[in-house]
């Protein structure tokens, strides 16, 4: 039946490939059928090549003005309605994308690929990045662990993703860890120090990003480094604090602590960041009757969630062990497992299905069910692209299973900019996102097929992939509104603690949001380290144009690393004349297409506006406190974190530059899967 649906999914894509019309690249201006250009083709075509090397420039505002002089001449051009579309789509002007966009449908050009563009992105308009979350999951792929007799892996229980795309997988019954791509293939293979695994059972990532597995039959601990090196045990076989028998799933909170579920002592066991053990608990106390069989374990805010095999429930606890209640009814569940926390919710598996239970309500969803045929999926976890792994320790499978509006939907493709300096050799830069503008990690060159008018190209290259970034560039815009007139110390606290946490990799820029915004500092994030809000230039004025000041910051980001971001230091309030100039929805349309996330550190504990709100979810980031527990420390972490779905690649171009006067076609087929996306572009060679 997979391989049915594989490949009528196949035959889908190319049937949309084949009836998508080619960029008119002979077509109009650029290269007239009759050999002669008139004049009005001629100031066209000047000004049009303007627009597109303005447009990879990223200055957009100059490619609107360079595309609309050329629309002034020929005004039922096609392609130049196409790329004054594009040009306002990355300018954050959706609305007049769309128009253009439409326009150009509406005379029979860009077929079914033009058409998909402009219902994701009317999509995407009213829906925002919002979606469903009680939605059916469908299988997108699998690997399986025996191939051909070959065997791969064998009894998977646990899996971790990872930031790049891929995953760990704990393999019980071969006594390893493994290290898979993606694409399925294995990266790396882990056995543990000399002596071994000794059934691996779960893993999780730690705060220092280092992985800890717990050894079911050895009763203990492994603290790996992120590359699966071995580095010390933590706990021993026993009764006591700190000792354990059979741990299986396992959970941190935010102070690094540690939380394993004690199958053998029926109780849950805590160790310290250092694994010091610290308390267990989960015993009988008062009206609670004790742990039968523990398995999964997860840890929301301030209570600890522990599944029982034997009752069928789930528990809660406080971090301190305390039992607050029976989150679901005995027997709700056949054999409970792994729990993870996913959208604000519980991910459970049970058996042959993964379920959602609500936290508050303790209401069930029932995502996906396996079927009738032998299954033990043992754990679901999240991934970077929003897809569930899910390990089947009965068929010895991996599954990955995807929102089957997703799967319908396919890829968001667009090709971002084209480096032709070095011609032949081309540069391109890709960005690929699902229909909610999340972004796909992981992807690999068998992911990308290029072509130039529709002919494959030669020598394509894989350069890299942003996700791999291990730095950001960042701006900070300080709100210099009267309201914030007694947070001196607080913004100082948070700039310092920003720049400090960059270890002086990337550039940080500061902005004052003032009367009218400046650029108060450009540079490394060292300069910052004795910064104080007395040398700012800007002073504090009772009207603020916070939108202005967020559009200066991301045209400044436009340019630099792929990880990038501002973080607004502000008390969250809001006056008439704070986003007049911009609506919000131009703010996170700009954002949200250019890859720059917008984050809020808030200097006062009140709630911030709705205005702000709205930015901070639109665009990936978050919200801190100045003065929370863990400092802030962790927010350029948080943003290096951040999932990129931008890729590089090269390849030799076949195509006659014609000195540098002729508009080159390019373009690019993404497939992952049971999905794919498409999409077209051009570019002009340098002149000679």
């Amino acid at each position: 039946m997979k391989k049915k649906f594989a490949y009528l999914f196949t035959l889908f894509c190319l049937v949309l490939f084949l009836n998508a019309q080619e960029t008119t690249a002979n077509a109009g201006f650029t290269v007239p059928q009759d050999g002669i250009r008139t004049s009005e083709q001629g100031f066209a075509a000047e000004e049009f090549r303007r627009g597109v090397q303005a447009f990879y420039k990223g200055t957009y505002n100059d490619a609107i003005v360079q595309f609309e002089k050329a629309l002034s001449y020929m005004p039922d051009d096609n392609l130049i309605l196409e790329w004054l579309g594009k040009a306002y789509y990355k300018a954050g002007m959706e609305g007049s994308a769309l128009s253009y966009w439409q326009t150009a449908a509406d005379n029979g050009y860009g077929g079914l690929l033009l058409e998909n563009k402009i219902e994701v992105v009317k999509d995407r308009r009213v829906t925002g990045d919002s979606e469903d979350k009680l939605m059916r999951l469908s299988e997108a792929g699998s690997f399986e662990g025996n191939i051909n007799g070959n065997l791969i892996f064998s009894g998977p229980v646990s899996v971790l993703p990872d930031y790049d795309g891929s995953f760990w997988v704990t393999a019980y019954s071969s006594n390893e860890l493994l290290k898979i791509s993606l694409n399925g293939k294995v990266i790396e293979r882990v056995t543990g120090p000399l002596t071994g695994f000794d059934r691996p059972f779960d893993i999780i990532r730690l705060a220092d990003s280092n992985l800890l597995v717990s050894e079911s039959a050895g009763n203990r601990l492994a603290l790996l480094s992120p590359n699966g090196k071995f580095i010390k045990y933590i706990g021993s076989k026993g009764r006591g604090v700190g000792n354990m028998v059979g741990p299986q799933f396992m959970a941190t909170d935010n102070l690094g602590r540690i939380y394993v579920s004690d199958f053998g002592n029926r109780r849950v066991d805590v160790f310290d960041a250092e694994g010091n053990g610290l308390y267990y608990f989960g015993l009988k106390s008062g009206s609670f009757k004790g742990l039968k069989c523990p398995t999964g374990i997860a840890v929301y805010e301030d209570s600890v969630f522990v599944a029982d095999e034997n009752t069928g429930s789930i528990y809660e606890f406080d971090r301190s062990g305390n039992y607050v209640r029976d989150l679901v009814e005995k027997k709700t569940f056949s054999k409970p497992e792994s729990i993870k926390i996913w959208q604000g919710s519980l991910l459970v598996t049970d058996t042959n299905r993964i379920v959602s239970v609500d936290i508050s309500t303790g209401a069930v969803f029932e995502y996906v069910r396996t079927g009738n045929a032998p299954s033990r999926v043992l754990c679901a976890s999240p991934d970077i692209n929003n897809n569930i792994i899910v390990s089947d320790l009965t068929a010895n499978e991996i599954y990955v299973m995807s929102k089957m509006q997703e799967l319908v939907g396919g890829l968001f493709v667009q090709i971002e900019q084209v480096d032709a300096s070095k011609f032949p050799v081309v540069t391109v830069e890709v960005k690929v996102e699902n229909r909610h503008r999340q972004p796909v990690v992981g992807l690999e060159l068998e992911n990308f097929y290029f072509t130039e008018n529709k002919r494959a190209v030669s020598n394509l290259q894989f350069i890299g992939s942003a996700a791999n970034n291990s730095y950001a560039d960042i701006t900070i815009i300080i709100d210099r509104s009267s309201s914030m007139k007694e947070y001196d110390s607080e913004i100082e606290t948070a700039v310092k603690e920003i720049a400090a946490s960059m270890q002086d990799r990337g550039t940080l820029r500061v902005i004052s949001a003032g009367a009218v915004p400046v650029t108060e500092y450009e540079g490394k994030p060292s300069g910052v380290s004795s910064f104080t809000v007395e040398a700012l230039k800007t002073p504090i004025a009772k009207s603020v144009p916070a939108d202005l000041a967020i559009r200066l910051a991301s045209n400044e980001l436009i340019n630099a690393a792929k990880k990038r971001a501002i973080i607004m230091i502000s008390d969250g309030s809001v006056t008439e004349s704070t986003f007049a100039k911009y609506t919000l929805s131009e703010l996170s349309a700009y954002l949200s297409n250019n890859s720059i996330d917008f984050s809020f550190v808030q200097v006062s504990q009140g709630a911030v506006s709705r205005e702000y709100d709205y930015l901070i979810n639109n665009s990936s980031g978050e919200q801190y406190y100045v003065f929370r527990p863990e400092g802030l420390g962790s927010i350029v972490k948080d943003i290096i974190n951040l999932p990129q779905g931008v890729y590089q690649l090269k390849y030799v171009s076949a195509l006659n530059k014609s000195f540098g006067q002729k508009y080159l076609p390019v373009e690019t087929e993404v497939y992952l899967m049971n999905r794919s996306g498409r999409d077209e572009s051009g570019y002009f060679a340098p002149l000679e």
